[in-house]
């Protein structure tokens, strides 16, 4: 087998289907930038991911044309092949071992309709979006002003070691 890591940007959104014995088969169109030396021009490379079963369809269920994601799998053996204007053309395959949304983009694409007004990293530490209303990890501290006191303790922060 010959693995690869790839992280890009889908050009199509997902194609669901399924085979005849009822198996799931979703393809995704990932687009990768490659640039060779300081001045040359960038290379865009399209591979065709081939996601077998159910095990990531709640991810596949946000992927969007332009969504930003990293696949880990299997690459197969290039094909080339002429396209409709009589230029050749290569096919290059990953069958999908491991697929996540990368941290180099959006994970729900470029588009504005797919932007939302509320960020992700909006709620406090150790809670999800979800519950941003309903949990507070700081609850039952004071907060802290300048010079590391805290407000309304008139404690102040002590850096020094204590022998």
């Amino acid at each position: 087998m010959n693995f690869i890591h790839i992280a890009g940007n889908l050009g199509a959104d997902p194609e669901v289907r399924f085979t005849s014995t009822g198996k799931k088969v979703t393809t995704l169109k990932v687009a990768t930038r490659s640039r060779r030396g300081k001045n040359s021009e960038e290379l865009t490379i399209w591979w065709r991911v081939t996601v077998w079963g159910e095990q990531y369809d709640k991810l596949i269920s946000y992927l969007k044309k332009g969504s930003s994601v990293m696949v880990f799998g299997d690459v197969h053996k290039p094909e080339i092949f002429t396209d409709r204007e009589g230029k050749p053309q290569i096919s290059l395959d990953i069958t999908a071992s491991h697929l996540e949304f990368s941290p180099f983009g959006k994970p729900g694409g470029s588009s504005q309709e797919n932007r939302t007004t509320t960020q992700p990293h909006s709620a406090p530490f150790g809670t999800t979006p979800s519950e941003e209303g309903t949990a507070n990890p700081y609850a039952g501290f004071p907060p802290i002003g300048k010079a590391g006191v805290a407000q309304g303790k008139g404690e102040t922060f002590d850096d020094e070691v204590p022998f």
